[in-house]
C-alpha cells in the first residue's frame, strides 16, 4: 500500500512542507504502508492548461503527464492544506484538477493548518475529492497556527495531534486497502 503526503502550497516562506515533514516522521513508525511526500513545488504546474477534460485521459502537455503518472502511483492521499481565505490554496486545487481517473476509487485524509486549524480549507477539499471519486475519512487534523507552532513559524504539535494522526492513517489505510480490492476487481471484470 503506498500512500501519498501532498503539500498544498508553493509559496516561499510555505509551511506545507514541514507539516508534511511532521506526518512523515509520524507515518514512518508504521509498517502497513509505504509513505512519500509529493510536493506539488516540484511540478512547476500551470494553472491548468488541458484542452480536454482530464476525465478523458488525453493530456497533452508533459507537465500534465508526469504530475499524473506521480498521482497514480499511490493507494491512497494525504493532503496537507494551509487555509487562505476560507479556502484551501490555490495550488493545491489547481494540481487535483490535473488528474482524474488516477483519483478514482482511492483513499483521502487532511492535515489542514492555520489560524483555525485549515478546518475551512478541509471542507473545501471534501467537496472537491467527491468529485474526483475519492472517499474521504472522518479523521482530520488541525495544526493551530497558536497551538501548534511556536511564533507561527516552527511547526510544533501538540501530543494529542500525533494521537489524532495515528487514528487518521488507521483509518485511510484501511479505506485504501479496501478500495485497492474494488480497483483489481474492476480490472478483473473489464
Amino acid at each position: 500500500m503506498k500512500i501519498a503526503i501532498i503539500t498544498g502550497t508553493t509559496r516561499p516562506g510555505r509551511k506545507s512542507l514541514a507539516v508534511a515533514e511532521w506526518v512523515h516522521v509520524q507515518a514512518s513508525k508504521r509498517d502497513d504502508a509505504e509513505f512519500e511526500i509529493v510536493d506539488i513545488a516540484d511540478y512547476d504546474l500551470p494553472l491548468y492548461d488541458e484542452s480536454v477534460p482530464a476525465m478523458m485521459g488525453q493530456y497533452e502537455h508533459e507537465h500534465t503527464k508526469r504530475w499524473n503518472a506521480k498521482i497514480a502511483e499511490f493507494d491512497g492521499y494525504i493532503f496537507v492544506t494551509a487555509e487562505y481565505n476560507h479556502a484551501a490554496a490555490a495550488p493545491l486545487t489547481n494540481a487535483m484538477a490535473y488528474p482524474y481517473n488516477e483519483w478514482v476509487n482511492k483513499g483521502a485524509a487532511f492535515v489542514g493548518y492555520g489560524g483555525m486549524g485549515g478546518v475551512r480549507a478541509v471542507e473545501n477539499l471534501r467537496l472537491i475529492v467527491a468529485e474526483l471519486q475519492l472517499a474521504d475519512v472522518r479523521q482530520a487534523i488541525h495544526l493551530s497556527a497558536f497551538d501548534d507552532m511556536e511564533n507561527f513559524e516552527t511547526i510544533a504539535p501538540r501530543p494529542m495531534q500525533a494521537k489524532q494522526l495515528e487514528t487518521l492513517f488507521d483509518q485511510l489505510i484501511a479505506w485504501s486497502g479496501a478500495l485497492k480490492s474494488l480497483r483489481e476487481s474492476q480490472l478483473v471484470n473489464a
